[in-house]
């Protein structure tokens, strides 16, 4: 009875978990049960070392929420549409520090914060790529985009032409009237060995360093149109192929012409026929001031010794009498194939061309009216205008069969 009274009462003397607790009174059954303390704090937990560890752990995940917060607003900014409202150029002088390029460009109103600017330079190491020049930087650019700009070194270009068939001399006072190169040039250079074409360059550029550019291009299109060449010329060298392009491009402006006049005097150096080139006389007179003077020529200064002339000389004369480009390289080189021997203008800004010199006098005769009529039309227009002046005896420009 004992053992199944026990049972009843769920209660087990060995179990003490398991021991039901039996009231005192009704009123103790109702109030809750007080609950278990707080085990007793360990002494390791209370030591001066891991409390300064917890202290330093603190403090660093602090410092890395605050520091990414801090990078992230950072890259915000410095990728943020910019304050600049229109194009604007800046001047980025050579050798200059990147804390005083971030101030110029904030004192400038480029960017917003000088400092933000310097310190995202540095955490794309970009602090010694930025380069020197003229930059245009567009409205609205964000300190990324104005840094690119400058690392990449794409700066403001500005372009100078040289014209095909100027003398070096020419060249050279084109560039000197040039306000945006700067510096002196050490020399004129050699007749012939500057290749004409538009040159780019930024700011700060000097005038020699066009030069130079000038020279190693001819240097390389001489070489490369030289390696093309018919080799069937009777030209010996590429000073030679210099030589008698300088003079194809003296005689025509026109490009559908180009090999046709080198033909002519290609088909005269196989016959051992003097080139009788009107542009040889007038540079071996004036050199390269030639083509700053008055075209027409006098009769005595055909006949004036001059080792240029090629109605005096046999060949080619001793230099090029100006700058040829590329196309007229390319013509001597590759010339029509023709048995032209002569030309001569036609009056419409190009020539006519001829195999004999009986079909030559004739287009010579052609030109020489168109030559008339245009003087007689002058002078009637001058007549008309009550301005005309006494008539002058006519200089020849040219002996009557002349080749050209």
């Amino acid at each position: 009875m004992e053992d199944h009274n026990n049972e009843s009462n769920g209660s087990d003397p060995g179990h003490p978990e398991l021991r039901r607790i039996n009231p005192k009174s009704p009123r103790q059954a109702i109030q809750p049960e007080q609950a278990p303390g707080p085990p007793p704090r360990s002494k390791q937990v209370r030591h001066p070392v891991v409390v300064f560890l917890n202290f330093l752990i603190t403090l660093v995940l602090l410092a890395v929420v605050a520091f990414g917060g801090i990078l992230y607003w950072g890259k915000q900014e410095f990728e943020a549409t910019g304050p600049l409202t229109k194009d604007q150029t800046v001047m980025v002088s050579r050798g200059a520090s990147l804390e005083s390029i971030s101030g110029q460009l904030q004192q400038k109103g480029l960017i917003s914060s000088s400092w933000v600017f310097t310190i995202a330079v540095q955490v794309y190491k970009n602090a010694n790529e930025m380069k020197a020049g003229e930059y245009l930087i567009p409205a609205n650019a964000s300190m990324r985009q104005i840094m690119d700009v400058i690392v990449a070194g794409r700066g403001v270009e500005y372009a100078v032409t040289l014209p095909e068939g100027l003398s070096s001399e020419q060249i050279i006072a084109i560039l000197k009237k040039d306000a945006i190169l700067v510096g002196e040039i050490d020399e004129i250079p050699e007749e012939g060995i500057l290749l004409p074409e538009t040159y780019k360059f930024t700011r700060g550029t000097s005038r020699q360093q066009i030069v130079d550019r000038m020279r190693r291009d001819h240097d390389k299109v001489l070489a490369d149109v030289w390696s093309r060449r018919d080799k069937n010329l009777p030209i010996a060298s590429p000073r030679e192929m210099l030589i008698l392009a300088s003079i194809v491009e003296k005689e025509t402006g026109k490009a559908d012409e180009r090999t046709r006049v080198a033909a002519v005097f290609v088909n005269r150096l196989r016959k051992k026929m003097r080139l009788e080139s009107d542009p040889t006389i007038l540079y071996g007179l004036h050199g390269g001031d030639a083509w700053n003077r008055p075209r027409t020529l006098l009769l005595s200064e055909l006949k004036k010794p001059n080792n240029y002339n090629t109605y005096q000389i046999d060949g080619l004369p001793p230099g090029p009498i100006a700058s040829p480009g590329r196309a007229a390289l390319e013509a001597v080189a590759n010339p029509s194939r023709t048995n032209d021997l002569f030309f001569v203008a036609d009056g419409t800004g190009g020539h006519v061309f001829a195999e004999t010199y009986a079909d030559h006098k004739k287009n010579v005769a052609r030109w020489r009216k168109v030559e008339k009529d245009r003087r007689d039309a002058a002078n009637r227009a001058a007549t008309t205008d009550g301005t005309a002046t006494p008539k002058t005896k006519s200089s020849k420009t040219k002996p009557a069969d002349s080749s050209q």
